[in-house]
């Protein structure tokens, strides 16, 4: 059961009974959600979730303010207490030209992540689209993409995703040490898995996530 659409902390007691009631008949939760939440609540989410992905909005304080009308602390705060909780832990990046494509600020924010949650924690660059209220720019060039993900390789982190860019390899996960392609993927499609209880089947590397 994934809990989202548009923010779900909105509806914490309803997200919250959802997972009790998921977690008692053996299934699978996790939430989608901003990371704009208090301590409390967010420790009483960790209790009952398998995972959280959180749109990391950019790494610039002057950018939650100016575009998301928020701040950056709170949700630097609240990745690092998902972290604590030990609750798998994504991280979604929507990458917009002019506002956050800086390479620098990709930089910063990766080895962020990296000293802060850990080399282990995917980021997933995702290709903005002009849409509803942010029309004014030009689709994010597939160059700028690649470009920022190896930005983020280079500063340690180990699994670095391209989305939106449909076809592309970054959409697949390799193993770390031996670049073993372990999934493939098209879009939302899984074309094949070949992690085997949870290692690499080349190298037997272990692969941080959930496995069935």
């Amino acid at each position: 059961v994934a809990l989202t659409y548009t923010e779900p902390v909105v509806f914490f007691e309803y997200m919250y009974d959802i997972a009790v009631e998921a977690r008692r008949r053996g299934i699978g939760r996790v939430m989608i959600s901003n990371g704009y939440v208090n301590r409390r609540p967010l420790d009483e989410l960790c209790g009952v979730l398998d995972g959280i992905k959180v749109d990391l909005k950019a790494f610039r304080d002057e950018f939650y303010r100016r575009l998301c009308h928020g701040r950056l602390r709170p949700v630097l705060d609240a990745l690092r207490r998902i972290r604590q909780r030990d609750v798998w832990l994504e991280l979604v990046i929507l990458i917009i030209p002019t506002h956050n494509d800086d390479e620098s600020e990709i930089a910063a924010m990766s080895r962020w992540v990296v000293q802060e949650l850990g080399p282990d924690v995917p980021m997933h660059f995702t290709r903005y689209h002009p849409t509803y209220r942010l029309t004014n720019l030009p689709p994010t060039s597939v160059r700028t993409m690649e470009r920022l993900r190896r930005v983020a390789l280079d500063q340690g982190v180990r699994y670095v995703y391209l989305g939106n860019v449909r076809g592309h390899e970054a959409e697949d996960t390799y193993c770390h040490s031996c670049g073993h392609r372990l999934i493939a993927r098209d879009g939302f499609y899984v074309r094949s898995n070949r992690i085997r209880s949870g290692r690499c089947p080349r190298c037997r590397t272990e692969i941080p996530g959930i496995w069935s």
